[in-house]
This record gives structure tokens, C-alpha cells and sequence, in this order.
């Protein structure tokens, strides 16, 4: 029988236990989590928002809406009454704001990684997780994979002995830095100032925007955000600290001199946690369709590597020995929408909440202000705060543009 949840939890929609989602952001990876949610077992996709009104007629066409279930402004959506959940696919500057806001008017989210952009907004999102009591899934969708659920119940287990390392290997950046950008008049078809949001403004440039953004800090950390969003929460959950984090980190990285982007590349980054256990994190090729990186866990008794494709390890006895009764296992998630919907009707937490999904984005923001400042830090993991060092804890947070009036 399917788990019927009372109808001040879902709203009107509640006794037939559909669930109404709205999606936000509907550029390419926003039309993949279109889809996905649309082909999910008791979903209907009510509405669709979008600040470019090319993705905006794309993503109406793919969901059978009509222009009125369309808006450019994402408070038209959260203000809806019939949209129980709403999918965060915006650029990484907009994750937290849209999040937050959504939480505050009743509606669970599904957020793409990374959940945040800087450490401060990532404490007030999982705290408000908490105080309105919705469901919050962090997009870093390994966490619902078979190999690295298996490297994660392998290393609790010790199947390598004790963890001592865990080196973890992320693409370098695979776009070119445009050294010749200009400003450009933005199209009558975006709203470019939406866009922009709380972050500083800009004059704009095609390369600015979509895909390019991800490489420019006033909205992203490059692939330090984006792949190692992924990576990192690997190593947190093997490491059991999932409300925690590491006690001191130090890096270097390459950050551009000249041209649109400002983010760090070829990075080498080192954390410490209070165990003695090291992650170190570094680019390796630059990214491309089958090459995901790879994460390998170093143990007193063996290795074991996995990535999006493959899981190995020193002894074929440590991944072919089955676990026991009362060996560690993770919760079972192999479908990380099919999860968060889960959660939804169950209001049970889902496997990556917004606690977990700031605690790994905080690594990531961690190893960028390392960059920046060029020398080792201290971190407390507890007070989310660097240790006597107020040029690091100025960087735990970054000033907000107003929003113009909602329309």
C-alpha cells in the first residue's frame, strides 16, 4: 500500500498522494531534471520557470504546459498554492536564495549541486531545513550509486584496514578562458538583471551566462564546485562526517591573471580532519563525456579506487566478500530523484539533506578561500569558523545585490 500523507503535509493534493513540482531553471541540466521528475512514478509538473524565455518555451513544450504555467520570475512559482516541491537548477549563485525562499513558503526542493556558494548561506539553508520541517535532496546524485555506496560500506568496514588517505583526482577546466570577452547589449529574450540576482553587477557577455558561468567566482568556484562537489561528499560520508569537517586545509591553484574567468584551476588541496586523516584533492585531465575523475581510499591493508564508472580495489577479495549482519551499511538509495520524492511522502530525511549538502560544499568553498589567502588554515568544524584568523572569516559570507520588486 503506498504511504498516504495527511493533507496539511502535501496540500490539496494529498489524497491521491501525487506530488506537484515546479522547475526552476531550465537550461541543460534543468531539462534533464525536467524529465526526470516528469517519467517519476506520482509526479505532474504544474509550472516552469526560467529568466531566459528560450529555455522557459523549451522546458513549457517538453512538460505539455500552457504559457501561463511559465514564468520569469521564480516568486510567481513559490507563490503557487498547488506546487508541493519545487527542482533548483539554476546557476550555483541562485541555489541557496531560491532554496531558502522556497522552505520559507511551504515547498520541499530539489537542489543541484553545489548547494551553495559560500559556507555562511549553507549554515542558514540547513537550518532552516530544520525549523520548517521540509524535505531538502542536494543534487550530488553518487550518493544513490552502487559503486560508491560499495567504497563507502568497504571503507566503514575496513576491509582496507585503517583509512589513512583518500586522494581524489578532479577535472581541470575544459572551456578556454575568453581573453577578448566585450560587452554586449543582453537579448530581449533574457532577463539579464534576474539572472544576476544578489551578485555584483555585470556588464554582459554571452560568456558570462549558462555554461560559462560555473568558471566566474561571483557565481561559482569552477570545477573545484563543480566536480568536487561530488567527490568531496564521497569522502565526507566515508568519513563519517557528514555534521562535521576537516580541522585545518592548505592549497594552491592557478588562478587566471586576465580574461572573463577568475576561478582556481590545476588546484592541489589538502585537508586535515581531527583523526589524522588526509583528503587530498587535485585536477587531473580536463573533463570530457567518460571521465568523471576517480577517488581512491589508502588504507593500513589495501586500496580501493571508484568513480562513476568503475570500482577497484587492491585485493578482488575486498569488493567480492559479501557483508555481514552486522557490518555497517549505507541507506539504500538507487534513485536519487526516485529518493527524494520518497522522502517527500514519507517526510523521512532523504539520503543528501541540506546539512550533508553544506557540509561538502563547505570543503569545496574551504579549499577555494585556501587558494585565495595562499597559506595553511585552521578550521572548527563545530563553530563553522576559522581559528583566530578574521581575513578568512570575511570570506564566510559576500555582500548581496537587492532584488528589484517582484512582477
Amino acid at each position: 500500500m503506498p504511504t498516504i500523507v495527511p493533507s496539511h503535509v502535501l496540500g490539496k493534493n494529498a489524497p491521491s498522494n501525487r506530488i506537484a513540482v515546479a522547475c526552476i531553471g531550465t537550461g541543460g541540466q534543468g531539462t534533464h531534471n525536467l524529465k526526470a521528475f516528469q517519467t517519476a512514478a506520482g509526479v505532474q509538473i504544474v509550472a516552469v520557470c526560467d529568466c531566459d524565455r528560450n529555455h522557459l518555451k523549451n522546458a513549457l513544450q517538453i512538460a505539455g504546459l500552457t504559457d501561463r504555467d511559465g514564468a520569469t520570475d521564480f516568486r510567481q512559482i513559490l507563490a503557487r498554492p498547488d506546487v508541493d516541491a519545487v527542482v533548483v537548477s539554476t546557476p550555483d549563485h541562485w541555489h541557496t536564495p531560491i532554496s531558502l525562499a522556497a522552505i520559507k513558503a511551504g515547498k520541499d526542493v530539489f537542489c543541484e549541486k553545489p548547494l551553495t556558494l559560500t559556507i555562511a548561506e549553507g549554515r542558514r539553508l540547513a537550518d532552516a531545513e530544520v525549523r520548517y520541517g521540509r524535505i531538502v535532496q542536494t543534487g550530488t546524485q553518487q550518493r544513490s550509486d552502487a559503486y560508491f555506496r560499495k567504497a563507502v560500506e568497504c571503507v566503514w568496514n575496513q576491509r582496507i584496514g585503517r583509512l589513512k588517505r583518500i586522494h581524489i583526482i578532479i577535472s581541470a577546466n575544459n572551456i578556454p578562458n575568453p581573453l577578448d570577452w566585450k560587452p554586449e547589449p543582453a537579448p530581449d529574450y533574457f532577463d539579464y538583471d534576474m539572472w544576476l540576482g544578489h551578485a555584483p553587477w555585470a556588464p554582459y557577455t554571452p560568456q558570462r551566462c549558462h555554461w560559462y558561468f560555473r568558471f566566474i567566482s561571483d557565481y561559482s568556484g569552477g570545477q573545484l564546485t563543480n566536480w568536487g562537489s561530488h567527490h568531496l561528499d564521497i569522502a565526507q560520508w566515508a568519513l563519517d562526517a557528514d555534521h562535521t569537517g576537516p580541522v585545518r586545509v592548505e592549497g594552491r591553484g592557478q588562478i587566471p591573471a586576465e580574461g572573463l574567468f577568475n576561478t582556481p584551476d590545476h588546484l592541489d588541496i589538502r585537508y586535515t580532519y581531527a583523526n589524522g586523516v588526509e583528503v587530498i584533492c587535485r585536477t587531473g585531465e580536463p573533463a570530457r563525456r567518460g571521465y568523471s575523475g576517480l577517488i581512491t581510499f589508502e588504507g593500513t591493508d589495501g586500496w580501493l579506487a571508484v568513480n562513476r564508472e568503475r570500482i577497484e580495489a587492491s585485493d578482488p577479495d575486498i569488493l567480492r566478500r559479501p557483508f555481514s549482519d552486522n557490518e555497517r551499511r549505507t541507506i539504500y538509495s538507487d534513485n536519487h530523484v526516485g529518493d527524494f520524492l520518497e522522502a517527500v511522502r514519507t517526510r523521512r530525511k532523504p539520503v543528501c539533506n541540506a546539512e550533508i549538502g553544506h557540509r561538502s560544499a563547505t570543503l569545496c568553498h574551504l579549499g577555494y578561500i585556501a587558494i585565495q589567502l595562499a597559506r595553511p588554515l585552521r578550521w572548527d568544524p563545530a563553530a563553522e569558523r576559522f581559528v583566530e584568523d578574521a581575513a578568512a572569516n570575511r570570506l564566510l559570507d559576500r555582500p548581496a545585490r537587492p532584488l528589484r520588486s517582484s512582477s
